[in-house]
């Protein structure tokens, strides 16, 4: 059992790395203006996208910590994989919108269930007596991030290498790569662990407690939805704001790729940097870079826009690593793929009814304006959630050296 479940770990790293290998994203806007959508029917199909993940994420969640975390991930990257096939014959808004459904179904089965299966895996091999077999959960979580980081600069090459001959190209490549990810998927074991024999009642109240009766917890899990946010709309405007500096589409993909690596490698050492700032001036770097890059980008194009840009990628890194580890960590095994698709909820939720709206706001008023209108609004934003994450932090009964222990 330990062997595979520590072949498990390895085939967690690749199944996430083909999963995260999302060759259309760095053309995915150019794609669907091709096809005649606007900004706002793109933005449209997103806010889809997070409508049927906000529906389907809790109970996939909840599913996977019933019925199996690898269960549960074979069954969505299947559904996957079927959703790039059918993105090849996708010419009309409303093929998108079947794409985007299909999508969503598929993520929101693979979300929470797949981090949860790592730290499972790895806190049973923990507990078993092979001493090669020890490992940090922590440090799972910096290289799953910084994989997925590697994977999309990977995928964001290849795209702009396809698209110089053929935008379809890219259309295919993605569909082999999801074929790839559901092969791995079906690799992995479930790893042991006690199931719930209480009804659901009791374990939904095992839940809430678990979140909201535990400051440390609400607080992490709310900066994480803030942050993931901030950089969720921030994506949806990339590819815009960089036809307005009148770059080539070809050239989209090196430049998420830049992006991509820049926060897979900060990722990769988000916990020595961590360690060495202490958790107070960490929590300040990710709130400071995205206002360099919503200010920055907002106020300048040209090479200095894209510069100021790079900032959001070092703030995604280390929040992802940061504010994920400790979430993990103060959740009890039995319900933490269900805690982890709620936390994804909360961003999917927000994204549903807000993402629409600035779609329309871009229409309206431009990419610079839209991103500036973003920075005076999360300035305030990521104050009322990182204040109390610090004094809980303080106020807990055992003050960690960092925020992820």
């Amino acid at each position: 059992m330990e062997r595979a479940l520590r072949r498990n770990i390895t085939n967690i790293y690749l199944m996430s790395f083909f999963q995260n290998a999302m060759i259309i994203t760095a053309i995915f806007v150019p794609l669907l203006q091709r096809h005649g959508l606007s900004m706002t029917e793109v933005l449209q199909t997103q806010a889809l996208f997070a409508l049927v993940v906000a529906i389907c994420e809790v109970p996939s969640g909840y599913l996977a910590d019933l019925w199996g975390r690898k269960n549960t991930i074979a069954v969505g990257a299947g559904i996957c994989c079927i959703s790039f096939i059918y993105l090849l014959f996708a010419d009309d808004f409303a093929d998108f919108i079947i794409y985007e459904a299909l999508m969503g179904i598929g993520i929101s089965l693979c979300s929470g269930a797949d981090l949860a299966l790592l730290y499972d895996s790895q806190s049973h091999l923990n507990r078993g007596g092979h001493q090669k077999y020890k490992g940090d959960n922590s440090r799972h979580i910096a290289r799953l991030v910084s994989i997925e980081g590697f994977a999309g600069g990977f995928a964001a090459i290849l795209a702009s290498i396809l698209s110089l001959w053929y935008l379809d190209w890219v259309l295919w490549a993605q569909a082999i790569i999801g074929v790839l990810g559901f092969v791995f998927a079906l690799s992995l074991v479930e790893a042991p662990r006690q199931l719930s024999a209480q009804s659901h009642s009791e374990n939904w109240q095992q839940v809430y407690h678990d979140i909201v009766k535990n400051p440390l917890v609400l607080w992490t899990a709310l900066a994480i939805i803030v942050f993931s946010l901030a950089a969720l709309y921030t994506f949806w405007l990339y590819q815009k704001y960089w036809e307005l500096q009148s770059i080539p589409v070809t050239w989209f993909g090196y430049i998420w790729a830049c992006h991509c690596i820049i926060r897979g490698v900060t990722a990769r050492f988000a916990t020595e940097i961590e360690a060495a700032l202490g958790f107070r001036n960490v929590f300040i770097l990710i709130a400071l870079l995205p206002m360099v890059g919503f200010f920055g980008m907002g106020s300048f194009g040209g090479w200095l826009g894209l510069a100021m840009a790079l900032a959001f990628p070092v703030s995604r890194g280390l929040s992802l690593v940061v504010f994920y580890d400790a979430l993990n960590r103060r959740v009890k095994a039995n319900f933490r793929a269900t805690i982890n698709s709620l936390v994804s909820l909360g961003v999917r939720g927000i994204f549903i009814t807000t993402g629409p709206i600035l779609g329309y706001w871009v229409d309206a008023y431009g990419v610079q304006n839209s991103l500036l209108t973003l920075g005076v609004i999360f300035i305030p934003l990521f104050a009322l959630v990182l204040l109390p994450l610090v004094g809980s932090i303080k106020a807990s009964t055992v003050v960690p050296a960092k925020a992820g222990t």
